[in-house]
């Protein structure tokens, strides 16, 4: 199994970007399914590696990958073929919160991790909690390896306050939040490179602490009393 990320991968996604069209995508099929592997025997690899760490939901490496294909019903981008390989790693099991993502684009390769869309509850408890202590989290994303590998907690948020919450609630940076996530760009030199994979996965491995806490706040209610 190969863990290395193929400069053909690369020179492939240069020239999907560059000739975003159906017939130039037929013409190249067979470099896009040669790309297609390289990724997927990535993503298995990295798979492999984030297992002794953390329990994920098996799947194959194919099934971790998005489609290449876009959606361009409701889209004024009517390019028909994403310029990247995305794939994602759901945690197992209810008392595991949290979901990692990694995009592999000349240019653009990055992995991310958090909660981009938590449910109405989720996302009640979540500012419910920093509004009643929100320590314990500063603490996480000021330590020494979160602020190295992400620099700060990012996501969407309201632009003053969410109903029944202060305005000039000392946590209402946090509160106002609608997505709790983080993300770490690599170089292509990088991306290139045999430890690859390595180092992906140590960036993801820096979650833990975060994912850890918030998955405790989200399988217990605001007494402490578990969910799950």
């Amino acid at each position: 199994m190969s863990a290395i990320i193929s400069p053909e991968t690369f020179a492939f996604l240069k020239d999907l970007k560059e000739n975003n069209n159906r017939e130039w995508f037929q013409e190249n099929k067979s470099r896009y399914e040669k790309a297609h592997a390289n990724v997927v025997e990535f993503a298995e690899a990295l798979a492999e590696k984030m297992s002794e760490h953390d329990h994920l939901v098996p799947r194959t490496g194919k099934k971790t990958l998005f489609r290449i294909y876009r959606d361009v019903r409701f889209s004024k981008n009517k390019s028909p073929y994403k310029t990247n390989f995305g794939g994602q790693f759901t945690r197992a099991t209810e008392a595991l919160r949290g979901g990692y993502y990694f995009q592999i684009e000349p240019g653009n390769t990055f992995m991310a991790g958090g909660f981009w869309a938590p449910n109405a509850d989720d996302l009640k408890r979540i500012r419910n909690e920093f509004a009643f202590d929100d320590q314990p989290v500063r603490k996480i994303i000021a330590s020494k390896e979160f602020q190295h590998y992400f620099g700060e907690l990012k996501g969407e948020g309201v632009k003053t306050a969410p109903k029944g919450f202060a305005k000039d609630h000392p946590a209402i940076d946090l509160i106002r939040k609608k997505q709790f996530i983080v993300d770490h760009y690599f170089s292509d030199k990088e991306v290139l490179s045999e430890d690859f994979v390595d180092k992906i996965n140590e960036t993801f491995k820096a979650l833990r602490p975060y994912f850890d806490y918030m998955s405790e706040v989200l399988t217990t209610d605001e007494n402490g009393v578990s969910l799950i």
